[in-house]
């Protein structure tokens, strides 16, 4: 942490949201409407909320959720990105060039389908890059009647809450029978500009491609993942129309 005239002085922080409409499990999943306003207007509020950054921005390829962002009144920036990215982070990593010269320290991928993501684990991504990992992110408590739902991603750890490995599959199998705790992975990642520019220079592991989760890709390139624990469990990010359908029924109910 550096300090100026005695004043603790954080990172600058860019949060950059990726979204778009060619989700297969939910057609058009940014705009589509939660409790009366387009999905990616929750997630900007959200983000915003949490008073973590210095700026935030949505990147799409889509004129469609651009105009979503802005009816919603939300305010926010919207950048126009390539249609090409094979990932959210790709698209981030182009935002990101964009803003080479503009001294952020730490760019924070939030995941355009997580309108509930606490804040407290956007805080605690950063603060793992600030702890020397490569990447930062978060994870809840899962209950052991959900781990095996291939929706929600798990995350192994070793000492320091570095990340082993993450999967759809319950990990780590329990053969021993006694009580264990699962973590869910959630879907925040923050990192310096110049871990996510060399993220974009490896090639895809067999393991990405296996699990279609593209944080493998990096793990197994020897970056070091930092995990910050949140104790109380999470919603889910929106995958499903199951997923949005329960998220419905929770704002409906007065939840946050």
């Amino acid at each position: 942490m550096l300090t100026r005239a005695g004043f603790a002085v954080g990172p600058r922080v860019l949060v950059v949201i990726p979204a778009r409409l060619g989700a297969q499990r939910l057609p058009n999943k940014p705009i589509r409407l939660l409790a009366g306003k387009p999905l990616i207007a929750h997630v900007v509020t959200n983000t915003i909320a949490s008073g973590v950054s210095d700026r935030v921005i949505v990147a799409t390829d889509s004129p469609a959720v651009a105009d979503a962002v802005a009816g919603a009144g939300v305010k926010c920036e919207v950048l126009m990105t390539g249609s090409h990215h094979p990932s959210g982070t790709s698209r981030v990593a182009e935002v990101a060039a964009r803003f080479e010269n503009a001294a952020y320290d730490i760019i924070v991928n939030v995941q355009g389908d997580e309108p509930f993501l606490p804040h407290a684990a956007i805080r605690g991504a950063v603060e793992m890059v600030e702890a020397g990992y490569d990447v930062g992110t978060a994870a809840v408590p899962v209950d052991e009647d959900a781990v095996a739902k291939p929706s929600l991603v798990k995350v192994a750890l070793g000492e320091g809450n570095r990340a082993l490995y993450f999967s759809r599959s319950p990990i780590p199998f329990n053969r021993s029978g006694l009580p264990l705790r699962y973590w869910q992975h959630l879907g925040v990642y923050a990192y310096r500009p110049v871990t996510l520019a060399k993220w974009m220079t490896l090639p895809r592991s067999p393991l990405e491609e296996t699990e279609k989760l593209e944080q493998l890709t990096p793990l197994a390139h020897g970056f070091t993942f930092g995990v910050a624990l949140l104790a109380e469990p999470a919603l889910p990010g929106i995958d499903t129309e199951e997923d949005l359908e329960r998220a419905e029924a929770h704002l409906g109910a007065g939840g946050p």
